[in-house]
């Protein structure tokens, strides 16, 4: 009687069960509707970067966690990079996760808690930058002290380049300019710098290619004036970094006042502390220049002018010194002993050269034509003799040889297996090509291949007798 009583105090609606999904389904709106926009605190755990682009996470405090996803749409905007341990203040929207039934955070956008976004961006890509080492001295390139062209990445609206261009047309007329146009400002600031040094690159690299060598870049300076953070943000982008560690030109970097650093002032060749003083850097002041040169050649004219003068003294006291008779006495001396020397040698020159005029025309009387001819047929008759003995005794070698050899030859066919086959007999060989000697080496059923004496034949082992 209870269970009618009961179920009459519920209609048919709601007394209709409804499915996981439906109520999952209710859940989330009810969620999405009453915290359409929230703001949580807490330490980022279990931080991951899925392939996806999206971010996954949780968030937690001392008592509780709640699970968090951060979409690539919005994960584009945050400037620094999530960590574990890291306590951040998240806002957007909870949600449920249907599949598992579990609610989530949707961050819509995120802000550590303490420093500011951009200031730990800025410190996590220097870190990340330096351990790498590109920030290493021994990467720093000179800049060459008198440049003929000047690269220039900056934005051609704003006040840099018109500084820029103000001191080096005051300073200098040898230095020509080459103007990259990039927005240093903004969204897709860093992407519009970085092409703008790859293009200025690229522009020195077909100079060279085409052996225009004068009109290559010898340095870029990359600049903006001064701003905020926010402004100079494109400078501490990792991808214009690596643009100009990248860069084949030696790279000046000026961005804001003398205060302000940024990631490009790190990895730079050399660091100006405004664009002004960039400029000072690549054009010379040509005056200064001129009086330069006019005070460092008259100190070398003064200076020549004295060792010369110090020079012609030496030489006069050497020039009076006693030294010089001296060597005079011992010059007249040594002209003396030459001469001496050249008179007893041309004396011994003569002796000798008569001495061998005697021995040769004892020689021609002593050897006449007819003892010469006489001489010569005997020696012929004394090599044709050797010549037939020598021949006698070598064809009897060979032929003494060759008898040796056809003995040792017939020995040598009588012990040959091949004449024991001749007889007969056969040599047997398993199927490893190795010879049986003994039946108990073999089994039934083996097969055995027999050498004869001329050819061989495959056979197969039906029986055996091992006595």
């Amino acid at each position: 009687m209870s269970q009618p009583l009961l179920a009459s105090l519920f209609d048919e609606t709601e007394r209709r069960p409804v499915s996981v999904s439906e109520l999952t389904t209710q859940i989330r709106g009810t969620l999405e509707k009453r915290f359409a926009s929230v703001w949580v605190e807490g330490e980022i755990s279990n931080f991951r970067a899925h392939s996806s682009g999206h971010w996954y996470f949780t968030l937690k405090d001392e008592f509780a966690q709640l699970k968090s996803a951060c979409y690539r749409s919005s994960n584009q905007r945050i400037r620094f990079r999530l960590e574990d341990g890291m306590q951040v203040r998240a806002r957007g929207r909870l949600s449920v996760y249907e599949p598992k039934g579990e609610y989530q955070l949707i961050v819509e956008s995120i802000e550590p808690v303490g420093a500011g976004a951009l200031q730990l961006a800025f410190e996590q890509t220097k870190a990340r930058l330096q351990a790498e080492g590109l920030f290493a001295p021994e990467l720093k390139r000179a800049i060459p002290i008198f440049p003929k062209r000047v690269g220039i990445v900056t934005s051609t609206s704003g006040a840099a380049i018109r500084d820029i261009l103000h001191v080096i047309s005051r300073r200098t007329r040898s230095v020509h300019i080459l103007i990259a146009a990039a927005r240093v400002q903004g969204e897709g600031a860093s992407h519009e710098i970085v092409r703008a040094i790859k293009f200025l690159n690229e522009h020195h690299q077909s100079r060279l290619r085409q052996g225009s060598f004068d009109e290559g870049i010898d340095v870029i300076i990359v600049g903006r004036g001064g701003g905020s953070i926010e402004d100079l943000w494109a400078f501490n982008e990792e991808a214009v970094a690596r643009a100009i560690r990248n860069s084949a030109i030696p790279v000046i970097s000026a961005v804001g006042h003398e205060t302000d650093f940024t990631i490009a002032d790190f990895v730079a060749d050399m660091r100006a502390p405004t664009p002004s003083a960039a400029a000072e850097m690549v054009a010379a002041h040509e005056s200064e220049l001129c009086a330069r040169l006019g005070s460092l050649s008259a100190t070398l004219a003064r200076s020549i002018q004295y060792r010369i003068a110090g020079a012609r003294n030496e030489v006069q006291e050497l020039a009076l010194s006693n030294a010089f008779d001296a060597v005079a006495g011992r010059v007249r001396d040594a002209l003396t002993t030459a001469g001496a020397a050249e008179y007893r040698l041309q004396a011994a020159l003569r002796e000798a050269l008569l001495a061998a005029h005697h021995r040769l025309g004892d020689a021609g009387r002593g050897v006449s034509p007819m003892q010469l001819r006489s001489v010569l047929t005997a020696a012929r008759e004394r090599f044709g003799s050797l010549k037939k003995s020598h021949e006698a005794a070598m064809t009897a070698r060979i032929d003494n040889a060759k008898r040796q050899l056809a003995l040792r030859a017939s020995s040598l066919d009588a012990m040959s297996p091949l004449k024991v086959l001749e007889r007969g007999y056969a040599i047997a060989h398993d199927e490893h090509g190795r010879v049986i000697r003994e039946a108990a080496t073999i089994s039934i059923g083996d097969e055995l291949r027999l050498r004869l004496w001329k050819g061989s034949v495959d056979c197969r082992v039906e029986g055996k007798d091992e006595n």
